[in-house]
């Protein structure tokens, strides 16, 4: 079978100023540009096969930064989640309601407000992942690499499934900003190439918080380090 690279789009507006950016139609910032053209340096020394993306603007922008030349297929399966009422709340304000732990500790249980469960999230991902990935082998051998641009939550969801995670420990799974995972997947099982692969060293310095705070971001956040 064929090899994904999974990349998450880059920085953006609201990353930046700490809110959950949901469906809306956000777009990078300044940093996010620049994470998505140092990707793409990495990416155009690659022979991929297909890119696929998710049609929220930012991951778009992310790919035609980072590959411009690139023909992109868009992909509802590879949206965002959808939070419903949380979309464009600032995230240190939704850390006080009360699903916020049940998101932190036991994610397969929640369904947004006016919005997706995060099981139903996880399962079409996977299953937009495994069918390119399928097309793929298919059409141009099981040595193809082939791109996905997606969402943090969407992407550690994927992650998780090919580790033999439950959804409910895939908030252990760190995706920062334009960085790339890479699963091979084979008849037998997937492997677990890399993760979260290819950002700035600053990123891995701790936010302050990171001593008393152990949940994770809702939406994959903006890491800790701005590159």
């Amino acid at each position: 079978m064929a090899t994904v690279l999974l990349l998450r789009h880059g920085r953006t507006t609201a990353n930046a100023s700490g809110e959950l950016a949901g469906r809306r139609p956000v777009d990078l910032d300044e940093t996010g540009r620049r994470q998505a053209e140092r990707a793409g340096e990495r990416l155009r020394a690659l022979p991929l096969a297909a890119v696929v993306s998710s049609p929220l603007k930012r991951c778009r922008n992310t790919v035609e930064i980072a590959l411009p030349q690139a023909d992109v297929a868009e992909d509802d399966g590879l949206i965002e989640c959808g939070y419903g009422d949380w979309e464009g709340q600032q995230l240190k304000e939704l850390s006080k309601d009360p699903l916020w732990p049940v998101v932190q500790q036991h994610p397969s249980a929640v369904t947004f407000p006016n919005g997706e469960a995060m099981s139903e999230m996880s399962a079409r991902a996977i299953a937009t992942i495994r069918r390119w990935d399928a097309k793929i082998t298919k059409e141009h051998g099981p040595e193809a690499l082939w791109l996905a641009c997606s969402h943090g939550d969407v992407i550690k969801a994927i992650i998780a499934d090919a580790l033999g995670l439950h959804l409910d420990q895939f908030q252990r799974i760190a995706v920062d900003p334009a960085s790339i995972s890479v699963i091979r997947y084979t008849p037998t099982r997937p492997f677990v190439v890399r993760v979260n692969e290819g950002g700035d060293l600053a990123t891995l310095v701790p936010p302050k918080s990171a001593t008393t705070d152990s949940d994770a971001a809702v939406g994959g956040g903006a890491a800790s380090g701005a590159v």
